[in-house]
């Protein structure tokens, strides 16, 4: 899939919940790495990230990105899904709970999700300190790069092109990693 071609606000996330049982860990993290290979091979798919519970908790976030609803819902209606599901479900506490969302709303969650959210002063935090590095870099390389070729410097040009290269690197690039680098701080 080439991210160039992709409509953020097409792509379409799950979030998929399972509170899995103590003795089960183990087996949960090997059967993660089996999904996530079976997911990948799905036209669309775009990624997967894997938010490990904090502290007491056992409940496992997985965040399943796929370019657009058709997709993401052939793979969760798929039967190599099903299967995967049905071998780990003796070991998932709560069943297969997952919801899903599209456009930018898989950054956060909503307040009645499964899934802990986090506070609003946390959100902004992590939002702006992510923007602000990005805001500093990505003028210094776009703007030269469309002088170079011959569009007027602080046109209407220069900040399309500043403002779509900070969204698409915020989107592809920083948010899925940077929410799970701050996890543990973030959902505390």
């Amino acid at each position: 899939m080439n991210p160039t071609t992709l409509n953020p606000q097409e792509i379409v996330t799950s979030i998929i919940v399972h509170e899995v049982e103590p003795e089960s860990v183990e087996q949960y993290e090997a059967w993660l790495a089996d999904i996530r290979l079976a997911c990948s091979g799905f036209p669309g798919y775009l990624s997967t990230d894997v938010i490990r519970p904090v502290g007491m908790s056992r409940e496992y976030a997985t965040i399943v990105r796929f370019a657009d609803f058709r997709s993401l819902n052939a793979w969760m209606e798929s039967e190599v899904r099903r299967q995967h599901i049905e071998r780990m479900r003796p070991s998932l506490r709560q069943g297969d709970r997952y919801e899903i969302r599209t456009g930018l709303d898989f950054w956060f969650t909503q307040k009645n999700s499964p899934v802990k959210v986090p506070t609003a002063w946390k959100q902004w935090l992590v939002t702006w300190s992510a923007i602000l590095p990005l805001s500093i870099v990505v003028p210094w390389v776009v703007v030269p790069m469309l002088a170079h070729l011959g569009f007027a410097h602080d046109s209407f040009m220069d900040k399309a092109a500043v403002t779509a290269a900070i969204v698409f690197l915020m989107v592809y690039v920083v948010m899925p990693r940077y929410t799970r680098l701050v996890a543990r701080w973030l959902f505390k």
